[in-house]
């Protein structure tokens, strides 16, 4: 095992092992619970940081850091853990929210200290243990082991709806969770009578001449097998209209449980795309494509309009997250190379700009105890400093250039203009709308007159909340400036998961219509290749319009400069675009 599979291992574990130390602490000692939690979530985050810094931009290793132990042999389960450049990114966006989470706890909650960090020490690690798994089942496990930390968060320490906003969460998740693994099994089965013996290892499967791909599955197999995972995934994002346990979750949570709801978690259903549907099925991904863009239009709109007409801000932020997730699903089925790189870092971003805001409602909060735009209004006379940190955030959120959010909306718009204008204008609305709510709640809030008693004697930022969010806002700024730094990490994870296995079925289909043409190869003639024909459910269909491949044996493809664009002045063809684009 080297250096950085170690680490890897160390950063999964190490808060499972503060929870497992806290649990022997005497219930009284709050101050060593608190510091026990920070201590160990602060180390946790550092070991993240080391693992990022060994990490191989330019290896051509699909994984790195890889760790593989056997399980249950005669199942062919492991524990397999790994990275690449989009999984590291969200480790690090993990371990430094949990971190704040922590820290931004030791006032707001006095009730039970000691279970309180320690589940939050147990959601980590089953929130890391997500993005690292590289064995179908263990990937279950985790996904599953998130949800019983987050049960508790909310059932002990939420709000006054804190039992019907649990249920819901659980039941919406528990659904979508059942769908998933009876489609893990149904690949297993898929790859045992193969006859290459069967594997829930997802390196495996994605590789050359995989007992996956050598599977005789037909293509509504797999079009449901896709379904199966897509549902739990557009469940945790949450797309529309699965996102109605949402707003309740965030709003009964604890501030620090929306926070990594919102930071982290609602990001394992965006990962969950990247990471298993598109690589695993994308002639499927392809085919449902103009539904999930419609989808996710549909999200960033009705997201942003009915966040305008809320009079809870934590609800309004609530239901910002519908409408900013929109815009990652957005770019992932843009299937564009610049589309899908915004949609990664607008995951980041998101952790970022959101979890921002729900520490400063929750910090409103504690000092007003009532989160009605209503009942606030001129609070930035009364506290300056922390009207600064608000309104950065809020600018953040809203996409403002120099700001992290402008840069991840900015390419996935451009990639999507590129794939499908009609999405990317709807959805371009959005970016408006976001602005007009998001300004008009800081409006009613910090401006206007100072006339209530109970807002003038507000007390500003403490040192320990202004040491919470000041990391955020650098963030912030480091991102908006200089987006390359942190897209250079998960660009070549990106090309490889989607981009290629895109490009490639785009590049079958093209074939197998170019071979079906007068003068191509005729179907079944040695040297043709197999492929679907237009219209069958494993090809994707064309858009009216839309340019299709060459015949006569030309190729499909223009020549390009060595990186996937085409050299100056050298023609250029646009692959056919889904149906509906």
């Amino acid at each position: 095992m080297d250096q950085s599979a170690s680490l890897l291992n160390l950063v999964l574990f190490l808060p499972m092992v503060g929870a497992i130390v806290m649990a022997f602490m005497p219930r009284e000692q709050h101050g060593w619970h608190k510091a026990t939690a920070l201590g160990t979530a602060s180390l946790t985050l550092l070991l993240s940081i080391f693992l990022a810094m060994d990490f191989r931009t330019t290896s051509s290793d699909l994984f790195q850091a890889v760790t593989a132990v056997p399980w249950i042999k005669q199942f062919g389960i492991q524990y397999k853990v790994g990275i690449d450049g989009i999984s590291l990114c969200l480790i690090v966006l993990t371990t430094f929210l949990s971190v704040l989470a922590i820290a931004s706890s030791f006032e707001a909650i006095q009730d039970k200290q000691k279970e309180y960090y320690i589940f939050l020490l147990l959601l980590e690690t089953g929130m890391l243990g997500t993005l690292a798994a590289l064995d179908l089942m263990l990937f279950y496990v985790f996904w599953e082991a998130m949800l019983i930390p987050m049960y508790f968060l909310i059932g002990i320490w939420g709000g006054p709806r804190k039992l019907y906003a649990t249920i819901k969460f659980v039941l919406y998740t528990l659904v979508g969770s059942l769908l998933m693994l009876v489609a893990i099994v149904w690949v297993y089965v898929a790859t045992v009578q193969s006859g290459q013996g069967g594997t829930f290892d997802l390196e495996r499967l994605l590789g050359p001449n995989s007992p996956w791909q050598t599977s005789a599955l037909g293509g509504n197999i797999r079009f449901w097998l896709f379904m199966a995972f897509a549902s739990a995934f557009a469940i945790k994002v949450p797309m529309w209209p699965f996102h109605t346990w949402l707003p309740d979750a965030h709003v009964e949570a604890p501030t620090a449980g929306s926070v990594i709801l919102a930071g982290v978690m609602l990001k394992m259903g965006t990962y969950g795309f990247i990471r298993f549907c598109i690589p695993l099925f994308p002639e499927v991904a392809l085919q449902v494509a103009p539904w999930m863009l419609g989808l996710s239009v549909i999200g960033i709109i009705y997201g942003a309009l009915v966040a305008y007409v809320q009079k809870d801000v934590k609800r309004l932020v609530a239901y910002s997250s519908v409408s900013h997730l929109g815009f990652c699903m957005l770019g992932l089925f843009a299937f564009t190379p610049e589309a899908v790189v915004g949609s990664v870092l607008q995951m980041i971003n998101h952790g970022l700009s959101t979890g921002a805001l729900f520490l400063i409602v929750g910090m409103l909060y504690e000092r007003r105890h009532t989160r009605e735009i209503a009942a606030f209004g001129g609070l930035w006379k009364a506290i300056p400093v922390f009207s600064v940190f608000f309104l950065i955030s809020m600018l953040s959120s809203v996409g403002l250039p120099g700001l992290n959010g402008f840069v991840g909306e900015f390419l996935i718009l451009l990639g999507t203009w590129r794939s499908c204008t009609w999405a990317c204008t709807l959805a371009a609305t959005g970016v408006i709308l976001g602005a007009v709510y998001l300004l008009w709640m800081f409006q009613r809030v910090m401006q206007g007159p100072l006339d209530r008693p109970e807002n003038q004697r507000l007390q500003d930022l403490t040192p320990r909340e202004f040491m919470i969010l000041l990391p955020l806002v650098i963030a912030m700024f480091w991102i908006g400036i200089a987006p390359n730094a942190l897209i250079g990490v998960f660009n070549e994870a990106v090309n490889r998961t989607v981009v290629a296995p895109i490009q490639a079925e785009r590049a079958r289909a093209n074939a197998g219509a170019m071979f079906s043409q007068p003068g191509g190869a005729p179907p079944g003639a040695p040297g043709a290749p197999t492929a679907p024909t237009p219209g069958s459910p494993m090809a994707p269909p064309t858009a009216p319009g839309a340019p299709t491949a060459p015949t006569g044996g030309a190729p499909a493809h223009g020549p390009d400069d060595g990186h996937g664009h085409p050299p100056a002045g050298a023609p250029t063809q646009t692959p056919a675009a889904p149906q509906g684009h």
